[in-house]
């Protein structure tokens, strides 16, 4: 078993969700629940989410590799994804971007040294009017990121704080 039979269940849970021939319709929930466990997710790990709901692996890596949530790569611990779309680029969101990559020393899709931090690009977070916005580990809306406020969260990342 690539998952743990916790993960499998609450695979089992989403999938009773739909009707018995549409158990792919639970792809998204089960590649989440498999990230949660894995930190990312990996062939085998897409494998297995296939075998599990009965679908191509290929339309399961499709799925994977189409949203940005899913990480098809390893990750640091605290991925931080900067939206990038025109309303928050507007509204600092460069000027964010600018202040993590000089905090932290990586660039967009690096990770730093310590293995702590991943900075990516993000798609529209549906918070335009309180750019710019920042997501920590698809969890986490971080809004109005001033250099102060960003340096706090990293700060407060940096000792084990709230992901």
């Amino acid at each position: 078993m690539l998952l743990s039979e916790q993960s499998y269940k609450k695979i089992d849970r989403e999938v009773a969700k739909f009707p018995p021939e549409q158990k792919q319709s639970a792809v998204m929930a089960a590649l989440h629940i498999a990230q949660e466990e894995k930190g990312w997710l990996a062939p085998e790990t897409l494998q297995a989410v296939a075998d599990h709901l009965e679908m191509p692996a290929i339309a399961v890596q499709e799925v994977a590799t189409f949203y940005n949530m899913y990480n098809t790569k390893p990750v640091g611990k605290h991925k931080i994804s900067v939206c990038t779309n025109l309303p928050c680029q507007l509204s600092g969101g460069e000027r964010a971007a600018a202040r993590l990559k000089e905090k932290l020393g990586i660039d967009y899709r690096e990770t730093s040294a310590d293995g702590q931090f991943t900075l990516v690009e993000g798609e529209c977070m549906g918070a335009c009017a309180d750019a710019p916005v920042l997501l920590v580990n698809n969890k986490r809306m971080c809004s109005h990121m001033s250099n102060d406020k960003i340096d706090a969260l990293v700060d407060e990342l940096n000792q084990g704080g709230k992901q």
